[in-house]
């Protein structure tokens, strides 16, 4: 072989390297393509099935509520006339029902409620039991809302049926609610 045979070899396969790869790169390109429409319908559907267990996430808000709404009105015809009008603060049967020393007034004796969580009801000027009892739980959750995104995991739809029963002086019945609905904490 002579220097100009080889060089022309050297050519060829050189062309041939790039044809081939050329073509490999096209087919591999191309086949990306679906995988990208695949993603793309996976992530429509996603969203669609997102917006479904939304609306039903709100259905059972509103069940919830209508609930919670029922039990209050059950519970305060359980109660005579006499205890919802002349309720006075009375801390030694709170400290009997629960084993501790309890503040008038106090949010954090409401079960989710802790310090944090009672900072913001103050700037809603929610303070007393009383005025957390006659907010609904959609305003809890606005309140709750307002602390950002951390506070999502709670769920107020209780707060106000248990800031009445602590309004109201009905410490058993709060402290069966409580550990009935302990949430985890022991």
């Amino acid at each position: 072989m002579d220097w100009e045979s080889s060089t022309i070899w050297y050519w060829v396969i050189l062309a041939f390297t790039g044809i081939i790869a050329g073509i490999l790169g096209y087919f591999f390109g191309k086949s990306d393509t679906p995988r990208k429409m695949e993603k793309s319908l996976a992530m429509n559907a996603l969203e669609i099935e997102n917006a479904k267990l939304k609306s039903d996430l709100d259905i059972c808000r509103k069940r919830l509520d209508s609930h919670t709404i029922q039990t209050k009105e059950i519970q305060l015809k359980d109660i005579p006339r006499t205890a919802k009008s002349n309720f006075k603060f009375n801390p030694l049967e709170a400290k009997a029902a629960f084993g501790k020393t309890i503040k008038e007034n106090d949010l954090k004796l409401i079960e989710g409620i802790g310090p944090k969580i009672e900072g913001l009801f103050h700037n809603f000027n929610i303070t007393t039991w009383k005025d957390l009892a006659e907010i609904s739980a959609d305003k809890c959750q606005e309140v709750l809302d307002s602390g950002g995104k951390r506070y999502r995991i709670h769920d107020p739809a209780s707060w106000p049926m248990q800031a009445k029963m602590a309004y109201e002086g009905h410490w058993e019945q709060l402290f069966e609610w409580q550990e009935k609905h302990r949430a985890g904490k022991y």
